[in-house]
């Protein structure tokens, strides 16, 4: 399988939009059943305070030193951005959140091979449904929705387990030069900065997967024939 590496962070807005775009390249590409997907972690302000009580307008509009008039403008066109890759954005229901504890879910989601349906549901939650990505109770009922196990997650929250895992991805982000999120590593060869166009994608992939097929050549047997079954049940 050749390795997708996607390193990303729960309130970016510009990710889920690179993940439904990513998923369209993927979607048409011939070679998509030898693909892996890993999902990274990387946060954009880990010292983010949670706070409910604020708008994520007027919490932009803090810490860039915006005015409100130009946060809501910058949000409403995303907004229409996500729109085009089919996704609804709510900004104004939008929790601020620290995504740490989200981070931590999506890794422990990993680990029974629900990645990608963890980061699906971490992204709706936030943009979409305006749900607390840094409540336990929230989190517990979001990861029993993909299949997890509530006891496990609630253990896993009132721990510090995956922690490390967090941090070991945002410092592999730092070692590999990433600036920003989304970030596409395809086969530690070829990467992808940014919400890119579909096509982008696609061009990308298909590099990658060349080059991954001519490091992992399919065996080639010199075979002497006899009488067998196959998978049809066809025997002879």
């Amino acid at each position: 399988m050749m390795k997708v590496e996607i390193w990303s962070d729960v309130m970016c807005p510009f990710c889920y939009i690179g993940k439904r775009r990513f998923e369209e390249a993927l979607a048409g590409f011939e070679g998509k059943e030898q693909i892996e997907i890993e999902w990274k972690s990387f946060q954009l302000n880990p010292d983010l305070k949670t706070n409910p009580n604020i708008s994520i307008n007027q919490y932009l509009a803090d810490i860039k030193g915006w005015t409100l008039d130009h946060a809501e403008q910058m949000n409403d066109h995303v907004t229409q951005m996500a729109a085009q890759a089919g996704l609804t954005y709510n900004f104004s229901k939008s929790v601020v959140a620290n995504s740490f504890n989200a981070h931590r879910l999506a890794h422990l989601a990993k680990k029974h091979g629900l990645g990608d349906a963890a980061e699906e549901a971490l992204f709706r939650a936030y943009f979409t449904e305006g749900r607390n990505i840094d409540d336990t109770e929230t989190l517990i009922e979001m990861g029993t929705a993909i299949g997890l196990n509530a006891e496990e997650i609630k253990q896993t929250l009132e721990s510090d387990t995956y922690a490390d895992d967090v941090k070991h991805d945002i410092a592999e982000a730092q070692y590999l030069g990433v600036r920003g999120v989304p970030f596409f590593v395809m086969n530690r060869k070829y990467a992808v900065s940014g919400a890119q166009e579909v096509a982008v994608f696609k061009d990308t992939l298909a590099k990658a997967f060349t080059g991954w097929q001519e490091e992992n050549p399919k065996p080639a047997f010199d075979t002497i024939e006899g009488e067998s079954c196959s998978p049809d049940g066809d025997c002879k």
